[in-house]
């Protein structure tokens, strides 16, 4: 932000969120940020509230939590002391009609309990399931929450898994794996209700880039798991118990394993295979969820009940469409829209399909109705850009938050090259992007604002830069760093890419009644680090780890410095 002398206001988070405006002629530079007062939490004890976002632990639950990293198999069971925020509270009044109407009386009472006559699989009585059948036994209230998730969904997986005649077993496992949370995304880039790492997901047909991620489509990850499971149970001959252990570890691992129990004279069911601590326990909780399904009423378990005829419809639109649109034609908001098709993640459906939305059943003839009044280019905004001297299809691809190859198809262009004087039509975004509450970008904005410490820094990526790097030189746990960007400590980033980290404190020696802030700073010709120190009263040291500087290095004029500085002493 450049300099600017004149009066900034700003929220103090310590204060009930009330505005102060400051005269910046009274301090010798711009306050350009806040940071939010709080306390930095470790990965340990990291709260769950938001658990759409990243992957989270709970230090209350010591069986049931740890598979993939996930908290949500415990997600702060305190008796709704802490309010669950996440997409799914959006379809409160679709889902409550769901799980509270009274069941049809056909063949099933509700849909849990046509899930309960296809459970085939032997439950052995063991320590291992035990353990995790009694913290569901004593966590209710959790399998509330999940049963609200699950609703607009599983009646389509339920079906899915029948017309492939596989064990209805796996209606459980999106519990293990996200307690039916579809924008889950844990620690090891594993994404979706059903947990698919971009490889996996791509080798099973889930498609995945900049407008789309097949992953957390639930209808069309949920045909990528029946596959992947499929594929396994051909692997291990057979053996299910060995198919679900491969599922959550890889098939490497656990032929590995086996071959291993083999050479050793040694049985290799899966109850005698040296595997991860989280397979060990991942397949107990799917055979104790199955065994408490069957069993709750005579272990006085309030197992929730579900309708059993689906309360959504998948609609074909046809071709691309704004999100904003087809959430005013559906009468959904844009919320609703979006947690129902958490696939899509920008404003728009892809360009090159799917083009196919989850919408409530008593909406779909009213949205068809008014799909059938446009034209598939009415489904879009758009905007006539002259070309200028210097752009690039490239640049007005980020100008207008859509892709080259949208902008190339739209205008029939062969290549990049593009001619100043003339026109382009761009399709654009009906709202303004925080309309879009949760695309990509304003999930991972949300993460970022969301209050982790005392004080917010941002860090731009340079080329090189790791998580570990960052992380170290802010001493600050890895996996944090990660989960504040709605990222996975083995994503990639890209220069130029800005970083939220939250830390306690600034420096080792402030004093804790300080009032501190952040400042931008324009170096000037003459400048030098401790020059700088000196006019703010910091240290050199504080300023070099603050922008990430090589201290050996000579300041450039105009180059930007963040400062952070005590307004109550400056």
């Amino acid at each position: 932000m450049p300099f600017d002398a004149g009066k900034i206001t700003f929220n103090s988070y310590n204060n009930a969120n009330q505005k102060i405006t400051i005269n910046m002629r009274l301090i010798p530079a711009v306050l350009v940020g806040i940071f939010l007062g709080g306390c930095q939490i470790t990965a340990k004890q990291e709260s769950t509230d938001d658990s759409f976002l990243a992957a989270q632990y709970i230090d209350e639950c010591d069986i049931a939590p740890d598979v993939s990293d996930l908290a949500f198999a415990c997600e702060n069971d305190s008796e709704g002391t802490r309010p669950v925020i996440h997409p799914v509270t959006e379809l409160d009044e679709l889902i409550t009609s769901a799980t509270n109407q009274e069941p049809e009386l056909i063949v099933h009472e509700d849909l849990w309990q046509q899930i309960r006559a296809g459970l085939t699989m032997e439950v052995p009585d063991n320590k291992r399931v035990s353990n995790q059948l009694n913290w569901y036994r004593k966590h209710p209230h959790y399998m509330q929450r999940v049963n609200k998730r699950a609703a607009p969904f599983l009646a389509h997986i339920v079906n899915d898994l029948e017309q492939a005649d596989m064990p209805m077993e796996f209606a459980l496992l999106p519990i293990v794996e996200s307690a039916f949370d579809p924008f889950a995304y844990s620690h090891g880039r594993a994404a979706g209700m059903w947990q698919f790492i971009p490889g996996t997901g791509k080798r099973f047909g889930l498609k995945q880039n900049w407008w789309y991620d097949g992953r957390r489509d639930v209808m069309a990850s949920t045909e990528g798991a029946i596959a992947y499971l499929k594929y396994l149970h051909k692997m291990f001959k057979g053996d299910w118990l060995h198919a679900v252990a491969a599922y959550n570890s890889g098939e490497g691992r656990v032929q590995r394993a086996i071959r291993k129990n083999k050479k050793a004279g040694k049985a290799t069911d899966f109850w005698s295979l040296d595997l991860p601590r989280e397979t060990r326990a991942y397949v107990p909780k799917l055979l104790a969820l199955s065994h408490l399904l069957k069993n709750h009423q005579d272990m006085g378990f309030d197992w929730p009940k579900m309708a059993i005829e689906p309360i959504t419809e998948v609609v074909d639109v046809g071709s691309q469409i704004d999100l904003a649109m087809a959430a005013d034609w559906a009468g959904l908001t844009v919320k609703q829209l979006h947690a129902l098709n958490p696939g899509f993640n920008r404003w728009a459906t892809d360009p090159d399909g799917p083009h196919q939305l989850l919408l409530p059943i008593e909406k779909v003839d009213a949205f068809k109705v008014a799909l059938g009044d446009v034209s598939d280019r009415q489904k879009l905004n758009w905007v006539r850009h002259k070309i200028k001297s210097g752009d690039s299809l490239l640049k007005l691809a980020k100008k207008y938050h859509t892709s080259v190859d949208v902008i190339r198809q739209v205008n029939e262009l062969k290549g990049n090259q593009i001619i100043a004087g003339k026109h382009l039509m761009i399709p654009v975004a009906q709202q303004s992007l925080d309309y879009y509450a949760l695309s990509q970008d304003q999930r991972t904005l949300a993460s970022q604002q969301k209050k982790r410490g005392s004080y917010q820094l941002q860090h731009e990526v340079k080329r090189g830069d790791t998580f570990w790097d960052i992380s170290r030189a802010y001493k600050v746990n890895l996996r944090s760093l990660a989960k504040w960007n709605g990222m996975a400590p083995t994503d990639p980033l890209r220069p130029g890419q800005k970083l939220v980290i939250w830390v306690n404190q600034v420096s080792a020696d402030q004093d804790d009644n300080a009032v501190m802030r952040t400042l931008t700073y324009t170096v000037r010709s003459g400048d030098s680090l401790a020059r700088i120190a000196n006019k703010f009263s910091v240290k050199i040291a504080d300023i070099a780890r603050w922008n990430q500087l090589d201290k050996k290095k000579y300041l450039q004029p105009g180059q930007k410095l963040k400062i952070f500085v005590d307004v109550t002493e400056t």
